[in-house]
């Protein structure tokens, strides 16, 4: 077993890909959130290289990865599944998405389930699933708006307002400093071409059920307020009802995997359950 981490770039149609490799074992594929990077999951693949290979890596447009053109908004979750696919080996390997990265898990397995063993979807925000849809897609055009006439600072703590994530005073912040550099652009990029996207792009709920048994859907235990789960917890609900599957506890909240990465890591190891 290696800790060791390797960084490198891999190109794929339209981009090159920072990547970071580190541990041994079976292939466990993490892919970030809205924040973009491979830096965003923390000390989380440190924890879990005793029992995986695991790969992260900056999605393209974010972050060290580069784009040799604008961004395609109606393509981009397309780009971001070809290039999860090609981080995978040959052999089926386990991926865990969170946020952003859970919708482009969940494409993907409804797209190739045969590529991977497991996936974890953790707290996936796929809001037209929910009753409130429409409010809440409202509410994320307005941050946008937000975020054109005031910037990406303001419209972020009005969207975390909203939603009810903790947002971290500095001294506690729980991102690695070594984001701080390229977190206004991750930011800025996010808030343009992924927020308002994503969000409603809800993969084949046939493919989907279909390939249930290689899919955890997870959620925080700590994502719940006086009014209920919160907003980032909720379309796993509907997903489980409608999938016949239960949802996986994992610790924290939304960046469970920051906050609290040993638990994060040996819940993880549970329900991928490495051999099967």
């Amino acid at each position: 077993m290696s800790d060791v981490l390797i960084a490198q770039r891999k190109r794929v149609p339209g981009a090159e890909l920072y990547v970071e490799a580190r541990g041994s074992g079976p292939v466990l594929l993490l892919i970030p959130g809205g924040t973009g990077e491979a830096a965003s999951f923390g000390a989380l693949p440190h924890a879990l290289a005793d029992t995986f290979t695991v790969v992260t890596y900056d999605r393209r447009g974010f972050g060290r990865s580069r784009t040799g053109a604008p961004p395609d908004d109606d393509r981009r979750l397309t780009d971001d599944v070809e290039d999860a696919l090609a981080l995978l080996n040959d052999a089926p390997g386990y991926v865990l998405g969170s946020s952003s990265g859970a919708i482009v898990a969940l494409h993907l397995v409804a797209r190739c389930p045969e590529r991977v063993r497991r996936v974890v979807a953790h707290e996936p925000p796929l809001v037209p699933l929910l009753p409130d849809a429409a409010r809440w897609l409202a509410l994320f055009d307005d941050v946008h708006a937000t975020y054109r006439s005031d910037g990406a600072a303001i419209a972020l703590r009005v969207f975390s307002a909203a939603v009810g994530l903790r947002t971290p005073e500095p001294s506690s912040d729980p991102y690695p400093t070594e984001m701080l550099p390229r977190m206004a652009s991750n930011q800025e990029f996010f808030l343009e071409h992924e927020l308002r996207q994503y969000v409603r792009r809800v993969p084949d709920l046939r493919a989907l059920k279909r390939a249930r048994d290689r899919l955890v859907l997870a959620g925080g235990r700590e994502s719940r307020d006086v009014g209920g789960y919160l907003l980032p917890y909720r379309p796993n609900q509907v997903l489980a009802s409608r999938l016949n599957l239960s949802i996986a506890e994992f610790p924290g909240a939304h960046v469970g995997y920051l906050t609290d990465p040993d638990e994060f890591a040996t819940v993880t190891r549970a329900v991928l359950s490495p051999g099967r």
